[in-house]
């Protein structure tokens, strides 16, 4: 017997036996009204609990659930935890659906929900930057009717999306961006779309093939006089002294100019690998720069005047070996780029409490628009002079990945005809206090 009629059943027994014996003690009459009255107190009980079950339907709130008597003090007890469960389910969804549209919303790339019909059905704050979609207002609308690049409209409607689609497009900010954009359909004929910014990936990328063009085409020139000069000697019957001399000589230099090349690629290599550790020190940079003084003594050979100026005793914490490279770069550029009885001044001080290393010279100087580029790679204003003074055009990409690693930074001020100024300026954390082998506030020529 099913457990649902156990107790009705009970009651209709109950009921009958109060009846029957009532029939058998007062008589029939007394037992069919006995039994009536109590038939209609049970109905009575039910009317009263069925009327409060239909006014809580009319606004069904958990909190409002009717207590109830008899058999309907059960039900209501389980309508009471069938309740309790789908408000802690349907708070289960909401929250799962509140971190999905959080977690969407914090998302980097686009993401377009699309159905059957390419109509929007969701998207999150992204696709507004590239796309210019907005979920309320763009909601149940035709996305080729929304991004009209005939591109776009193309790869949607092809069906094929087995690569992404490339495209560059202005964002609603105005500027210029390059997007992947990949559609991948799920579920019920529905589409993701997404959308992903690799406008730095594509520099990345131009970046390296000119890289590796430059250095062939740097690569090639010296090695084009040494096998020209190799051939030449090879084939003289007779060899002439003089001109043996000058081509040893011209060799000479262009086996000087690969090693430098060679050596600075190395040593940006080192710097832009990531697998290798810094190891950090204190710093004399007073000491540092006396040295990197006589260094350029001897570069100058006389031809200039380089005046040293020490203005702090402070020292800096960082790779030795990586900051006398830098500043060497810049000292050495400074000299490369000054006519001869030209000035360069080194200088070593605080300003507004940040240690800063500076190089001014009295050199070309450099038109406005060369000066952001100037840390490129094989980036030269003058590429003949660069040669002739044998740069590399690696000097500077080399500081700012040294700069870097100091979490400091490199200013340029320059004027056409009058020189230039290169300061590396340091964060102040990096300042430490070092005993120095040199006098302080001093000044050399």
């Amino acid at each position: 017997m099913s457990p649902h009629w156990r107790k009705p059943l009970v009651t209709i027994a109950t009921v009958s036996a109060i009846g029957a014996l009532l029939w058998l003690v007062a008589g029939p009459a007394t037992a069919f009204g006995a039994a009536a009255i109590i038939l209609g107190i049970q109905l009575a009980q039910h009317q009263y609990n069925l009327s409060l079950f239909r006014v809580w339907l009319l606004d069904p709130q958990l909190e409002t659930i009717p207590v109830g008597s008899g058999v309907w003090e059960q039900l209501f007890s389980r309508l009471l935890r069938m309740h309790k469960r789908q408000a802690q389910t349907e708070a289960r969804l909401q929250e799962a659906l509140t971190r999905f549209l959080k977690a969407g919303a914090a998302l980097p790339e686009a993401v377009v929900i699309l159905d059957q019909e390419h109509r929007l059905e969701w998207c999150n704050p992204k696709a507004f930057a590239y796309f210019g979609l907005d979920e309320n207002r763009d909601r149940g609308h035709q996305v080729t009717n929304l991004v009209r690049q005939p591109q776009f409209v193309h790869y949607l409607e092809s069906g094929d999306y087995s690569a992404p689609l490339t495209l560059r497009i202005t964002t609603t900010a105005g500027s210029e961006v390059t997007l992947s954009v990949h559609i991948v359909p799920y579920g019920d004929h529905e589409k993701l779309l997404l959308g992903r910014d690799i406008t730095r990936w594509e520099k990345m990328e131009t970046m390296r093939r000119d890289f590796v063009a430059n250095v062939s085409h740097e690569l090639r020139t010296p090695l084009t006089v040494l096998t020209g000069f190799l051939e030449t000697l090879t084939e003289m019957p007779e060899t002439d002294p003089e001109m043996l001399q000058r081509s040893l000589r011209l060799m000479s230099q262009q086996s000087v100019r690969m090693s430098h090349l060679v050596e600075d690629l190395l040593t940006l290599s080192r710097l832009e690998s990531t697998s290798a550790p810094v190891r950090e020190e204190d710093v004399s940079v007073a000491d540092l720069a006396h040295q990197l003084h006589q260094d350029a003594l001897i570069l100058s050979n006389g031809r200039h005047e380089i005046g040293l100026t020490l203005e702090s005793r402070e020292g800096l914490r960082g790779s030795r070996e990586e900051l006398r490279s830098a500043f060497g770069n810049l000292i050495s550029n400074a000299i490369r780029y000054t006519p001869e009885g030209g000035h360069v001044d080194i200088v070593w001080r605080l300003a507004d409490g940040h240690p800063e290393f500076s190089v001014r010279d009295t050199g070309l100087g450099i038109e406005a628009h060369h000066i952001d580029r100037l840390t490129e790679r094989f980036y030269r204003v003058d590429r003949s002079r660069s040669r002739e003074t044998g740069g590399t055009g690696l000097g500077l990409a080399i500081v700012k990945h040294v700069l870097s690693h100091h979490q400091a930074h490199l200013e340029v001020e320059s004027t056409l005809g009058k020189g230039s100024v290169f300061r590396a300026v340091f964060p102040a954390e990096r300042r430490v206090t070092v005993e120095s082998d040199e006098p302080f506030e001093q000044t050399e020529s």
